[in-house]
């Protein structure tokens, strides 16, 4: 393994930089090359070994109960880079992201592909709220919104915000503003929104999806692992 990852508490993976994780969803070695470069360090979540293996890119952990794992892919991984989880309770997504300990993951192959894959992903991003991950899709890119963020958004680029529970919002650069708006599931949601220049959210609690262009991954990835970036807290229990 990379010696720039070392075991960290609960954590099978840690680093000081961001972490490219790959799961078995749609995906090419595109988006994978593209996440690397702002991630440098490739985890895979069960099946999405494949994947990277299929990229020319040899994961420096695997983690999942393996049960979409191939034989072939298996056999083509060093022993030790395998961390099987066996429990049954979570996603193979919520498995690796909660042992990796990050700035930032870049999460690719986890959009695309069946409709309640995708919904146990963004369900992930808010049960793992502490850990700041971008979901790379073909057309965009989703995060939990953290505390506070300010974005280089441009006139006109689309900015699609989702709640996952009850949530208030304010914000700057955006032509329907959120001041005011008490957003909720059935509710108040506050999709196809658009920028008129740059931008900045405020929300009150970590249950607000964010969407943008996918052209935003690099400014939203800065955003996100800054040392000074607001984090929500850990979950209690």
């Amino acid at each position: 393994m990379n010696d720039g990852i070392v075991a960290k508490t609960n954590s099978i993976v840690y680093d000081t930089v961001p972490i490219t994780l790959v799961g078995g969803g749609n995906s090419t070695p595109q988006d994978l090359a593209e996440a690397l470069t702002l991630a440098p360090r490739c985890v895979a979540a069960d099946g999405g070994a494949g994947a990277a293996l299929a990229a020319g890119v040899m994961p420096e952990a695997v983690i999942g109960d393996f049960d979409s794992l191939t034989r072939a892919d298996r056999d083509a991984l060093p022993p030790e880079v395998l961390h099987p989880i066996a429990e049954q309770d979570s996603t193979d997504f919520e498995k690796a992201l909660t042992r990796i300990d990050a700035p930032l993951v870049i999460a690719v192959g986890f959009t695309g592909g069946r409709m309640d894959h995708q919904l146990a992903a963004l369900h992930t991003l808010m049960v793992c709220a502490d850990r700041p991950c971008v979901l790379l899709g073909a057309e965009e890119v989703v995060f939990l919104t953290p505390p506070r963020i300010a974005l280089p958004t441009g006139p006109g680029d689309v900015v699609s915000l989702f709640p996952l529970g009850p949530v208030s919002a304010r914000s700057t650069g955006l032509h329907w503003p959120l001041d005011g708006l008490g957003f909720a599931p059935g509710l108040q949601s506050g999709t196809s929104n658009h920028a008129t220049g740059p931008m900045t959210v405020e929300v009150d609690a970590p249950a607000m999806l964010m969407l943008l262009p996918r052209r935003m991954l690099r400014p939203v990835a800065t955003s996100l692992s800054a040392a000074s970036a607001a984090r929500w807290p850990r979950r209690a229990g």
